[in-house]
């Protein structure tokens, strides 16, 4: 039996971020057709990991692979996802789930198709740019933004222009005082690029604060991208080897 792959979303309360991730879903599994795709979520939605893992165990899966819908691998990635996958384990579900690493960057090594796709929704904007700034939802780990700066530096390289960080929340700078400080530096089309996945709140607040400041447009979030849909299949396929049996319980 193949193997299906379990996306896991963070969740938002913004019905636009759950439309989005299903539609990448969808994109997904019309990219594999011999392998179930399904999709659960932190928060805000439902199905929870552990009921989607029973779902797989239901229609008579032994394995799975999960695969973080997360560009940064932060509090979520690290904890809670693994904990949840703890949990199903404790609760005797016969599926034997590995996680996968996360979509960004794995160290400072960035994936060339989340560059390609960045790139892409850019050009969705603009083609021409003198300076980019990677706008990102935001975390207080300095590992995870490690990473986020590695994206930034792959995207400047790839587009030949100057790329700096900005995070709507939880971080500095913001998008728009990213913006000022290349306007300032002699920038004059300073671009966004937008680090999400899907649209909502932070998403709407890198748009509005880079707007404010100057920049010629924001990038739509990565989305269906097909780069992305080959990302995330590179990474169910190269997570941990999978053991296609039931796992034991206790």
């Amino acid at each position: 039996m193949t193997v299906p792959v379990l996306l896991v979303a963070h969740g938002s309360r913004d019905p636009r971020a759950a439309a989005s991730t299903q539609a990448l879903r969808r994109a997904v599994a019309a990219a594999s057709p011999d392998r179930p795709v399904a999709v659960a979520y932190l928060d805000h939605h439902q199905p929870t990991v552990p009921r989607a893992l029973a779902a797989f165990a239901a229609a008579g899966h032994t394995s799975t692979v999960v695969v973080p819908l997360l560009l940064t691998s932060a509090y979520h990635g690290r904890v809670d996802l693994p904990a949840l996958l703890a949990e199903t384990r404790a609760a005797g579900i016969g599926v034997h789930a590995v996680q996968s690493d996360v979509l960004g960057p794995r160290g400072q090594a960035v994936d060339a198709k989340l560059v390609v796709a960045l790139r892409r929704r850019l050009g969705q904007l603009y083609r021409e740019y003198d300076a980019l700034v990677l706008a990102a939802a935001g975390t207080r780990d300095a590992t995870a933004r490690a990473t986020v700066a590695a994206a930034a530096s792959a995207l400047g390289t790839a587009a030949g222009v100057p790329c700096v960080t900005a995070y709507a929340s939880a971080a500095g700078p913001t998008p728009g005082e990213a913006v000022l400080s290349l306007r300032r530096q002699g920038a004059r089309r300073v671009a966004v690029a937008a680090y999400f996945l899907a649209p909502g709140l932070l998403y709407d607040r890198a748009v509005a604060s880079a707007i404010d400041a100057g920049a010629i447009g924001v990038a739509g979030p990565l989305g269906d991208a097909p780069e992305l849909v080959r990302l995330i299949l590179d990474r169910a396929a190269t997570a941990p080897e999978l053991v296609v049996a039931a796992a034991p319980v206790g």
